[in-house]
C-alpha cells in the first residue's frame, strides 16, 4: 500500500469511527479514559524504552537540549499524562448539551445542541505527550482523531497510540477513533491535507513555519495559531509593585512558550519610577532588553529596539520595551504589532481597564494578571487542544466545548409553514 492509499484508508476508517463514537455515552468515554490512564502507568517501562530510540536519534541529529527535553518521556512525564487523562474524564461532557432554547410565535420550541465536529487531524512537533492529551480531548468530545507527530518522536508516538487503541478495542469501542499516521514521510501530510471529504478540521501545533506550510497546502479548514506576540501595558495608574511581579512572571516564568510577554509597554508618566527597578529585576533574571529611545533615556544600558523587534516572538529571555504617551497609543501599538494572542493591562483605573478589555481585539485580555494565564488548564477548561488566534470557529484556548459545534433542534406540534 502506498502513502496515498494508507492515509486515505486511515481517514475513511476515522470517518466511520466518528459516527460510532458520537453515539457513545459519557460513561463509556470516561471509562476508556480512566483505563488509558492506568495503562500508561502499567506500560511505562515499554514507553520509556521506545522513547529511548527517539532520544538516541535526536542526540545523533544534534537537536538542542530544549528540544530533547520536550521529547523526553520519564516517570514524571508519564504520570502527568495519566493525570491529564483522568482530569479530562472528570470534565463535563459537552456532547448533547443544550446551549439555548426559545419559543417561536407559532409555538415551536427552537434550541441549539452541542455535537462533535467529526474527524480532527492534528499535526504537531516534538512532544509525545501531545499524542495522549489530544487523543483524550477528542475522545471526550466525541471526535475521531488522526494524529501526525514529528519524525523526532515517531517511536514514542507509535507506542502511545498503540496503547490507546488497545484500550478502545478492549472496551468494544472503535479503535480507529484514535489513529496515528505511522510514517515520517512528509508526503503523508500532503495527502492528509487533501482529504476534506473525511476530515473536518486540521489543528497544527508547532512553530509558525509549520503552521503556514499546513495552511498553504490544506483543502480542509485549519485552526491557526501563527505566533504569540503578547504585550503587557503598565498604565499610569498601575501599582508599581504589582506591575513588577506581573511583568517578571509574564517574561521569565517560562519564556519559550506562546503566552510569554514579548513586548512591555509603559505609560510615560510612570516610566521614570517604574522602569529602572523593573529593568534591574529583568537583568537579574538574565533578560536582554531592547528599548525605544525614551526607554533608553531612562535605562541607558538597553539595546536599541528596531522595527522588527515589535513584531518578534522571541521565545527567549529577550524583551522589547516601549514608552507610550497614553492608553490610546498602547492599544494602537497592540493593534499594529500584535498577533491576536494575549494582552494584559496593569492599572488601578477602572475606566482604563474597561477600555482595554473592550478595545483590544486579542483572544485573551487580562486586567492585573500575567499573560501566562492564557492557557486552557489555567482558565478552567481542564486542558486545551491548542490556542486559536483566528475567530472561526474558536478564539483563544480550545477545550472540549471548542471541539464541538451546535446544531438546531426543534420541537413542534404539527406546525407547517405558510
Amino acid at each position: 500500500m502506498n502513502i496515498k492509499q494508507e492515509v486515505g484508508a486511515i481517514a475513511r476508517n476515522a470517518r466511520r469511527a466518528a459516527a460510532t463514537l458520537a453515539r457513545c455515552s459519557t460513561d463509556q468515554k470516561n471509562g476508556a479514559l480512566a483505563e488509558m490512564a492506568r495503562e500508561l502507568v502499567r506500560q511505562r517501562d515499554s514507553l520509556i524504552a521506545e522513547n529511548a530510540k527517539d532520544l538516541a536519534a535526536a542526540c545523533q541529529a544534534g537537536l538542542t537540549p530544549a528540544m530533547i527535553d520536550r521529547l523526553t518521556l520519564k516517570d514524571t512525564t508519564i504520570n502527568a499524562m495519566a493525570v491529564g487523562l483522568d482530569e479530562v474524564a472528570a470534565l463535563p461532557d459537552p456532547v448533547g448539551k443544550i446551549t439555548s432554547m426559545w419559543r417561536r410565535p407559532n409555538g415551536m420550541l427552537v434550541g441549539r445542541m452541542r455535537i462533535p465536529l467529526g474527524v480532527i487531524g492534528i499535526i504537531y512537533e516534538s512532544r509525545p505527550n501531545v499524542t495522549a492529551d489530544a487523543a483524550a480531548l477528542c475522545l471526550k468530545s466525541g471526535n475521531a482523531v488522526i494524529l501526525r507527530g514529528g519524525s523526532e518522536a515517531i517511536h514514542s508516538n507509535r507506542a502511545i497510540a498503540r496503547l490507546l487503541q488497545g484500550v478502545l478495542k478492549g472496551m468494544s469501542l472503535p479503535e480507529e477513533a484514535i489513529q496515528l499516521i505511522p510514517t515520517t514521510d512528509r508526503k503523508a501530510v500532503a495527502e492528509m491535507l487533501k482529504l476534506d471529504e473525511y476530515i473536518d478540521v486540521i489543528i497544527p501545533r508547532g512553530g509558525e513555519e509549520l503552521i503556514r506550510a499546513v495552511v498553504s497546502q490544506s483543502k480542509i479548514p485549519v485552526i491557526k495559531h501563527y505566533k504569540g506576540v503578547c504585550h503587557v501595558y503598565v498604565d499610569a495608574a498601575a501599582d508599581c509593585g504589582m506591575a513588577e511581579r506581573i511583568c517578571l512572571n509574564a517574561k521569565t516564568q517560562r519564556p519559550g512558550v506562546c503566552n510569554a510577554m514579548e513586548t512591555l509597554l509603559v505609560h510615560e508618566q510612570i516610566a521614570p519610577a517604574f522602569l529602572p527597578g523593573m529593568a534591574a529585576k529583568f537583568r537579574q533574571a538574565g533578560v536582554v532588553l531592547k528599548g525605544c529611545e525614551k526607554s533608553r533615556a531612562i535605562v541607558p544600558d538597553m539595546e536599541a529596539a528596531r522595527e522588527e523587534d515589535w513584531y518578534s516572538e522571541y521565545l527567549d529571555l529577550i524583551l522589547a520595551v516601549r514608552i507610550v504617551p497614553d492608553i490610546d497609543e498602547a492599544i494602537s501599538h497592540i493593534e499594529k504589532y500584535g498577533s491576536l494572542h494575549t494582552e494584559a493591562i496593569v492599572t488601578r483605573d477602572y475606566h482604563n481597564s474597561q477600555r482595554f478589555l473592550n478595545e483590544v481585539n486579542s483572544s485573551t485580555v487580562l486586567v492585573n494578571a500575567s499573560t501566562r494565564f492564557s492557557d486552557g488548564f489555567e482558565l478552567g477548561l481542564g486542558a486545551e487542544i491548542g490556542i486559536s488566534t483566528t475567530k472561526l470557529h474558536a478564539f483563544g484556548p480550545m477545550g472540549l466545548e471548542e471541539l464541538t459545534t451546535t446544531k438546531f433542534i426543534i420541537y413542534g406540534d404539527g406546525q407547517v409553514r405558510t
